[in-house]
């Protein structure tokens, strides 16, 4: 008797499925059993509108595999793209289960040449991206808990080591990953009374948007494990999604090739108190000896 499925009947969202690490979680949750809803805008790296529809392609690729999906093109940075989102969920498939976050792009520039439209772009499509849907499943999943039906469910968000390190060259990209981060803690807090966990993951792997950090492991050696590909993050993302990963929530997990951590945010380090004010410099001298016993910060991507 084969295993049952880890996903089997649930109804996931993935947004972003069109290509990379979107499409290789719903191809790994359409596997699993899931009936997935394909959300992609069929843009350019840089956010232009493209000439096709990948999120078709995603679905029926999925179909043809014999499982269950539907395309949808809508923005999902817009409050009717993302209500539109979760209605095609609804009334194709008549429930929701999982919404996983993971839709954006990239305009990489130095802080000094950053324009304010490279910012509210990125920031758009990362954070508020990931906050519309979750506003919106919420809601749904907390009105099912109100009528006493409390779902099982679950909520991946996208965020990236940018956001946890900062990363030279996107400072519009590594503040909407780390706001997600702190999305990610604060939705997990207030959900959780309505059955929702919502984690996040911070990936690495190779995709149009990371194919120039990863050129020099662009293929695999003959034979051997790719460590970029996308869908090694995929099972990690799948497990968060299902009924399986109970109990865990408010967690953020690094993952790349066969390795996952789990990251450990700020915590207090070593602490000095006075019990009164501080001048500037009894500060500054209390702040170099704290600093002395502090552990030293991992390095920003790109520096030195």
């Amino acid at each position: 008797m084969s295993a049952r499925r880890i996903c089997e009947g649930r109804v996931v969202i993935v947004t972003g499925a069109g290509r990379g690490l979107g499409r290789a979680h719903a191809l790994a949750y359409a596997a699993e059993g899931a009936r997935v809803v394909v959300n992609d805008l069929g843009v350019g790296l840089d956010g232009a509108p493209g000439p096709d529809s990948p999120a078709a392609r995603v679905a029926a690729e999925i179909r043809a595999a014999g499982g269950e999906a539907v395309a949808h093109g809508g923005d999902i940075a817009t409050t009717e793209g993302a209500a539109s989102l979760v209605r095609t969920a609804l009334e194709t498939y008549g429930r929701l289960d999982t919404l996983v976050n993971n839709a954006g792009f990239l305009r990489d520039r130095m802080l000094v040449n950053l324009d304010e439209d490279d910012w509210d772009a990125v920031l758009r499509v990362h954070l508020k991206g990931h906050f519309l849907p979750l506003n919106h499943v919420a809601a749904h999943w907390r009105a099912e808990a109100k009528a006493g039906r409390t779902p099982v469910a679950r909520v991946v968000n996208t965020s990236s080591g940018a956001g946890l390190l900062g990363s030279v060259g996107q400072g519009n990209y590594s503040a909407a990953k780390a706001g997600i981060v702190g999305l990610t803690l604060v939705a997990a807090a207030e959900l959780g009374r309505y059955g929702v966990q919502v984690n996040a993951i911070a990936p690495a792997a190779r995709t149009r948007m990371t194919e120039h950090a990863f050129a020099e492991t662009m293929a695999a050696p003959d034979g051997g494990f790719d460590a970029m590909a996308p869908e090694n993050v995929s099972p990690l993302v799948v497990w968060l999604g299902s009924a399986a990963s109970a109990g865990v929530s408010g967690r953020v997990f690094e993952t790349e090739g066969g390795r996952i951590t789990v990251m450990e945010g700020w915590r207090p380090g070593p602490t000095a108190d006075k019990g009164a004010r501080w001048t500037p410099a009894e500060a500054g001298e209390a702040a170099l000896k704290l600093l002395a016993e502090a552990e030293p910060p991992r390095p920003v991507y790109g520096a030195g």
